[in-house]
């Protein structure tokens, strides 16, 4: 299955050592899914020259910048045992959560009218605001206006 999004041109696909690979469809396909040119040049025999000369004649950039998803899950799914940063990790899942399935940023805004919350501090006593901190949780006294939205507002 030839995932290429544009049909090369004869001068290219005359030349090209993967057009005219047997596993082109393969390569391809491992391109798509972000799997390491080194692998794929080393299992291949192919110069990774020659793999970025082929994707960009074919168009897979774009086919596999909206599998970044993928890409992202594979890093998650390594991170019980791997070494990673804690900071890598929580990175990771938070771009895979910002990613729609066409492979789209999407950024969630949450709004919320602060007004009044200097007051609110320092009405709190110490223990509510350890649970505040804690939980994220108002006191019940708090004013509605003050809470943050229960149902998605992004739309």
């Amino acid at each position: 299955m030839n995932q290429s999004t544009k049909t090369p041109a004869p001068r290219h696909e005359a030349q090209c050592s993967i057009c005219s690979h047997p596993s082109r469809d393969e390569i391809d396909h491992e391109f798509c899914e972000w799997k390491p040119l080194t692998i794929i040049s080393r299992e291949r025999k192919l110069s990774r020259a020659a793999l970025y000369r082929h994707a960009h004649a074919t168009g897979l950039f774009p086919k596999r910048n909206e599998n970044i998803k993928s890409a992202l899950a594979r890093i998650i799914e390594r991170g019980y045992s791997v070494t990673v940063t804690a900071a890598s990790l929580v990175a990771a899942i938070q771009a895979y959560a910002k990613i729609d399935a066409a492979g789209q940023w999407v950024d969630k805004v949450e709004q919320m009218d602060v007004t009044g919350t200097g007051e609110l501090f320092s009405k709190m006593t110490r223990a509510e605001m350890l649970h505040y901190a804690q939980t994220g949780e108002l006191p019940a006294w708090a004013p509605e206006n003050l809470r943050w939205p229960t149902e998605d507002v992004s739309e």
